[in-house]
């Protein structure tokens, strides 16, 4: 293994709140139980190949800052057997126990469909020799398919059938990668599926498109015995103006017009959540609520800059109300936290990239503490109970569950003389009280 790449040789550990060490956990103790679980089997990190290995650096106004060996070299295979070196280097330096992929990411396209699949499958079999040596796995495995000019006009929904198809044997190649992998999961990333004006789309059968080929994904998946869930991941303005993947209610019509609720869950991330309109919490409360709820893409978005900036989620009091959704949901299952996020475009050191994993882990383990701490603690759990604990009532229930009718209900208001009375919400008691915790 390749072990020149960050100055530190040891892998980051545990060292309890009162460490002065930079590269240390301060909060994430992997085997510290919390609520039942260890804190590793709650949290369930995994690094981002793309960000953390691909990115160079560029931004819309400048190039390439991080000047990374592999970014520059002749022979692109030989730099993708690099960077899988590189990756399992910081996997065991982080002491964290996944990875995620886009097949663009691991190894190059090459001239054909068919060299893209053999240099994937050629990086795969690295992959496999490494995790048995590193006790590694892989949380999910992805197909890019927007960085392409063939993608510009999106991918599932592009109006021209033969990328279509490209897609569907693209797709089809990653999936059987990511079961030969293991992989717990498989992600539907639409890059690119959207559009930019009604002047030259047909809506209805760019959406009848994505339908078709979310279908046939759960079909191949069940065909081949991959026991994991279909992730979607919901988009919403980047690149296009109209996500058909805009946020999670909207990814939910899609699969539940399908009846594929069983099958396809959502990987749910901060940065898109704030560019939606919604906070993370929200995001992830409404798919526990909706019985989708997946995976969790971890970064932060900039509340001033309207673009996805995906920086590392430092924020413990937004991880906090987004670990008491995540808990309030049982947890994960098959999901877990992957570090969609990028170092600033200054931090060209190789060991900011350890930093940003530190910072931002111990970050995840506080937020999960706290929200732990609330849960045991049921002071907000019988506040909200009380709030609708009238709905327990027979007479109420059988509202709910549709043994009245309009007019029986109607005819009871009447005969009762019911006139509510509004009660307060107390919201800003509660916000004390969620200080009180942090």
């Amino acid at each position: 293994m390749m072990t020149s790449f960050y100055s530190r040789k040891d892998p980051i550990r545990y060292e309890g709140p009162s460490s002065s060490s930079e590269l240390a956990y301060r909060w994430y103790n992997p085997d510290q139980n919390v609520m039942g679980k260890s804190m590793r089997d709650h949290l369930r990190f995994a690094v981002a190949y793309w960000h953390t290995l691909c990115w160079p650096g560029g931004d819309p106004f400048g190039g390439d800052t991080f000047q990374r060996q592999w970014h520059h070299m002749a022979d692109e295979m030989a730099a993708a057997r690099m960077k899988a070196d590189i990756m399992f280097e910081t996997l065991v330096m982080l002491d964290v126990d996944f990875f995620c992929f886009h097949d663009l990411d691991i190894a190059p396209e090459g001239k054909s469909l068919k060299e893209f699949n053999a240099n994937v499958t050629e990086i795969a079999k690295i992959f496999e020799k490494k995790m048995a040596a590193t006790n590694k796995k892989l949380l999910w495995g992805t197909a890019n398919m927007f960085s392409n000019r063939r993608f510009m006009a999106g991918a599932a929904t592009n109006p021209d059938p033969d990328v279509f198809a490209y897609c569907a044997a693209q797709v089809k190649h990653c999936l059987d990668v990511t079961k030969d992998l293991d992989g717990a999961n498989y992600v539907m990333w639409g890059g690119r599926e959207g559009y930019e004006t009604l002047l030259n789309t047909n809506i209805g059968h760019e959406l009848e498109q994505a339908k078709r080929f979310l279908s046939m994904v759960v079909e191949y998946k069940h065909k081949i015995g991959f026991k994991g869930p279909i992730l979607l991941e919901p988009k919403p303005q980047e690149p296009t103006k109209h996500q058909y993947d805009y946020d999670v209610a909207t990814c939910y019509a899609m699969i539940a017009s399908l009846g594929l609720q069983n099958d396809v869950k959502l990987n749910v991330e901060q940065n898109h959540a704030i560019l939606a309109g919604h906070t993370f919490e929200h995001e992830i409360a409404l798919a526990s609520a909706l019985g989708v709820f997946g995976s969790i893409d971890i970064n932060r978005g900039d509340y001033q800059s309207g673009w996805d900036t995906d920086q590392f989620a430092m924020n413990i009091p937004e991880m906090s109300l987004a670990f008491l959704e995540i808990l309030k949901a049982g947890g994960f299952t098959t999901g877990g936290l992957n570090f969609d996020a990028k170092i600033r475009r200054q931090s060209i050191d190789p060991d900011d990239l350890l930093h940003a994993h530190v910072g931002s882990i111990d970050a995840c383990a506080r937020g999960l503490l706290i929200a732990a701490k609330i849960l045991e603690d049921g002071k907000l759990g019988k506040i909200v109970d009380d709030r609708y604990g009238k709905w327990n009532e027979p007479k109420n229930q059988a509202m709910l569950k549709g043994k009245e009718t309009l007019d029986s209900i109607a005819a009871r208001v009447h005969a009762e003389g019911l006139e509510p009375q509004p009660k307060s919400g107390r919201q800003e008691r509660l916000e004390n009280l969620i200080n009180s915790y942090i």
